[in-house]
Order: C-alpha cells, then structure tokens, then sequence
C-alpha cells in the first residue's frame, strides 16, 4: 500500500492548501467591501474636480497655471505605473504592466525619453527588471491610502514638470469595473486634457476670482492632482481585493476537484490491492 500512502499524502497536501486559499478568499471578501466603498466615496470628488480645472483650462484669467499650458514639442514624458504590492491576485498586475509595456515601446519608437514614478511593490520589481529610469518609488500601501504618503512621489514628477524635465505626465492604474471585470487604463495627468474632462459637458465656464486668480488656481491644481493619485490607488485596491477573491475562490474550486480526483484513483488503488490479496488467499487455499 506504498502507493496507497503516498496518494493519502496528496490528498492531506491538497487539503490543507484548500483550508488557506479558502481563508484568504474570505479574507479578501471582507476587504473588497471595505475598499469598493471608499472607492466609490472618492469618485464623485475626483470626477468634479476634473470638471472644475478642465473650466478653468478653457477660460480666460490673468493668470494660467503651468498644468493646463499644452508644451510645442514633447521630447520627454512622466509616467506614473500604479500597481499592487502583493501578487495572488490573477492577472490584475500583469495586464496593467502590459500596457506599460506597449506604451514604452511607442514612446521609445518615438525616441521620448521616459521617467517613471512606481507606486506599489510589483510595479517597482518590473520597472527595475525592465532597466526603466525609475525616479520615484512608493511601496507598502497597505488596504488604505493615505494622501500625505502617495503625495511625496507624484512631488518627484510634478516638479519635473514645472522645471521642464518632462513635457507630459500619464498615470497607469487598474480601474474597477466590476468585481469579475477590471480594466487597465491609461489617463493623461499633465497637461490637463479638457476635452476627456468636459467629455458629458461641451461647455465651459468662467469665474470670478478672489482674492486673484493666481492663488486660486495654484491651489485647485494641486488639489486635482492629489484627488486623481488619490482616486487611481483606491480603484487599484478595489480591483487588487475583487481580483485576489476571484483567484482565490478559483484555486479552493480547483483544490476540490483535485482532491474528488485523488479520491477515485486512491480508491481504485485500494480495491486493487484488496483484490489482489484475496486473489492470492484463494490461490494458496487450492494449493493446500
């Protein structure tokens, strides 16, 4: 019954990974919940927000901020890659960093040069295998983002930007469709793209300013770009825990099956044996 042994072992093996991908799936389950909610808290704000500086790009104040001013020629670019710090969470990251990828190879054919700012431990680990120039990093996000630790990084690119180092800034996060369905996406920070912004709403406004336009404005563009930074990582924890459930419930679901499977063969191997027992109790019985 070696055999017998060793299908049991399997079995107990099998077993005992089921018990973990079903605690992890429960586990990710309660944290969907928690991170679908703030996500959906934080994207009414994002979205008027954006309106708001994409009016402010169209109108005509005394004073425009560097954000919304289009550069003549783009010979270098930010790009901001947001992506989980854990894996087991299927093809979430890997979808996002494909699209990286594709995006770099546009931008390389072009011959524009790169700066990347990572937020998130799989991003960072690509980016560097990749050879990328990696000026900004951020990992250990935890399950909920705080601004006034995401805020240091995008620093590093928005900087760049005002000093001239880069002519564009996009990010790259995964954006939360459903809990089956979560989509990569590519969104263009700086300068600001009225038209995506004012996409529902072809109309512009004007304001009045006070005390002048130039603090106002300073103001409200910094606010816009914590609020996208801020928005794009709850999305990517939204789709990370919808995602990881998914995987999870999927390897439980498969455990079982492998384990059903196990179950026949070892069966199968005990009726065998027991058969053969008997075959050769029968046989020295005659012999007798």
């Amino acid at each position: 019954m070696a055999a017998g042994k060793e299908i049991r072992s399997k079995i107990k093996s099998v077993e005992n990974t089921r018990k973990i991908t079903r605690a992890m799936e429960m586990v990710a389950a309660a944290k969907m919940r928690k991170a679908q909610e703030r996500m959906r808290h934080a994207r009414p704000y994002a979205e008027k927000i954006a309106r708001v500086a994409a009016h402010f790009s169209q109108a005509h104040p005394e004073y425009r901020h560097p954000f919304v001013v289009s550069r003549e020629t783009v010979k270098r670019v930010g790009l901001i890659v947001v992506t989980t710090d854990k894996g087991l969470c299927g093809g979430l990251n890997t979808n996002a960093l494909r699209l990286a990828l594709a995006q770099l190879k546009r931008w390389d054919e072009a011959r524009i040069g790169v700066d990347v700012g990572v937020i998130g431990n799989k991003g960072l680990g690509f980016m560097q295998r990749l050879g990328a120039d990696i000026r900004a990093q951020l990992t250990g996000i935890g399950d909920t983002p705080h601004m006034e630790r995401l805020i240091g990084p995008v620093q590093v690119m928005l900087d760049a930007y005002k000093e001239g180092r880069i002519d564009a800034l996009y990010l790259i996060y995964s954006r939360f469709i459903s809990t089956m369905k979560q989509e990569p996406t590519l969104r263009q920070l700086l300068p600001l793209n009225a038209e995506e912004a004012l996409e529902k709403a072809p109309y512009h406004w004007d304001y009045i300013y006070e005390p002048e336009a130039r603090s106002v404005v300073d103001g409200l563009m910094v606010r816009y770009i914590e609020a996208l930074i801020y928005q794009a990582v709850s999305e990517n924890i939204a789709c990370e825990q919808s995602a990881r459930m998914v995987a999870m419930k999927a390897a439980s679901d498969n455990a079982k099956s492998v384990i059903e499977e196990l179950k026949l063969v070892y069966n199968k191997t005990r009726q065998a044996a027991i058969t053969q027992e008997l075959s050769e109790i029968v046989a020295g019985a005659a012999a007798v």
